[in-house]
């Protein structure tokens, strides 16, 4: 067994095997895949020792920045916002990392999307461009359907339109007028019993401290499937009556935190926070413009865990749908760019990230950029040849890796 396996096995080592098996294969299926699923990787290989790549401003990061981390959402204002939706690694670290693990991400999605490699070269200098002129100009903004363009507006339009009843109709089922999650495989695995009675337990005792605790009161609960990096963890979609059964039922996801895979190399000075949920909570709290529904920190069997609105898979961007026309993933990548921008001036000056006047400053700064692009190029080539290593590993030995 190679050296990537090796870190990629002792990194999940912990975690549920028929999860982390999910997560083997779909790593096995490309270097995007792979990319997504193996974050501690890409860290490992971060050049420390090059000063002018990490002298940049320290920004709160999500620290697991790629193509598919920008997504719509529901926020506590229950309008959709399309913006960075994954914050599981956050920490405080220069901005550099965050970026050339975004524009790395690029590069190697340029394979699965039938994007000439040139294209994509062209594609990063925009982002990064889109990136610094936000900067540059100081004000964070944000992106909804009045906002959006191209491929990003034409998701959010129908999310604004879509009906509670049928995104409750993809994930449940209705009997004798009382919804169920559907366990399906795809989306959601059965519990033990046990385990199902203290997830049950967790929310009423949650909902006894809400302002309307009918809202909170749970029907049923299930293992949620979601995502790449995260499968593994403890994680549960659980439905509430919210405005009443059937059809004003309401979906939660529950889910592990764990530290920052990037906290074995972070200099920056952290605060003390309360738990890694807290962590998470409280950067995406600053980062983005508006909270999703009902996120928050909490604890569940001892552990912590984040609690928020259930956001359907299907409201990420299919990117594949650019069709052959560059003009759509440019618009696409620039308002990418700016989101990242937005977010490290949103959060400036919060417990040790740089004021605004230096995001200012570094947005006007050209010195940086160039050696970021050739590092992106350069990671995503190791990437790609780390894929091929744990692919030809998974086709001989991936099995009995659980």
């Amino acid at each position: 067994m190679n050296k990537i396996v090796d870190s990629i096995l002792k990194y999940n080592a912990n975690r549920e095997a028929e999860r982390v098996a999910m997560k083997y294969r779909a790593m096995r299926e490309n270097p995007f895949s792979f990319m997504r699923g193996s974050c501690h990787l890409y860290y490992e290989d971060w050049p420390f020792q090059d000063m002018r790549l990490n002298d940049a401003p320290a920004a709160w990061i999500c620290g697991d920045l790629h193509l598919e981390n920008f997504g719509c959402y529901k926020g506590d204002n229950r309008l959709v916002y399309f913006d960075m939706n994954d914050f599981d690694e956050a920490v405080l670290a220069p901005a550099t990392w965050e970026l050339g693990r975004w524009l790395a991400s690029i590069l190697v999605a340029a394979d699965s999307l039938n994007l000439p490699e040139t294209d994509a070269q062209r594609l990063c200098k925009i982002g990064l461009a889109s990136y610094s002129a936000a900067l540059a100009a100081g004000k964070a903004r944000w992106l909804e359907r009045d906002t959006a363009s191209g491929m990003i507006k034409s998701l959010l339009n129908p999310l604004r339109l879509r009906r509670r009843e049928a995104f409750l109709n993809s994930r449940t089922r209705v009997r004798k007028g009382v919804r169920s999650i559907r366990v399906d495989g795809k989306h959601a695995l059965d519990l033990l019993p046990e385990e199902k009675a203290r997830v049950m337990a967790f929310v009423d005792e949650y909902a006894r401290g809400q302002v309307d605790p009918e809202f909170y009161r749970p029907i049923d609960a299930a293992r949620r499937i979601a995502g790449t990096g995260s499968l593994g963890l403890a994680r549960y979609v659980i439905l509430i009556e919210g405005r009443g059964s059937p059809d004003g039922n309401f979906l939660l996801d529950l889910k592990q935190a764990i530290p920052s895979a990037l906290a074995p190399y972070v200099t920056s000075r952290q605060p003390a926070w309360e738990s890694e949920a807290h962590r998470v909570a409280g950067v995406q709290q600053w980062a983005q413009a508006i909270s999703p529904a009902f996120l928050s920190a909490v604890t569940f069997d001892k552990e912590p865990f984040l609690f928020k609105g259930l956001q359907p898979t299907a409201d990420r961007l299919a990117l594949s749908g650019w069709n052959g026309k560059l003009k759509r993933l440019e618009q696409v990548v620039q308002s990418m760019g700016e989101i990242v921008a937005w977010s490290h001036l949103r959060s400036s000056g919060r417990r040790g990230s740089a004021i605004a006047d230096e995001w200012m400053n570094f947005g006007m700064r050209q010195d940086w950029q160039v050696r970021l692009l050739k590092l992106a190029a350069k990671q995503a080539e190791k990437i790609g040849s780390d894929w091929k290593k744990y692919a030809r590993e998974y086709d001989k030995s991936g099995k009995s890796w659980c």
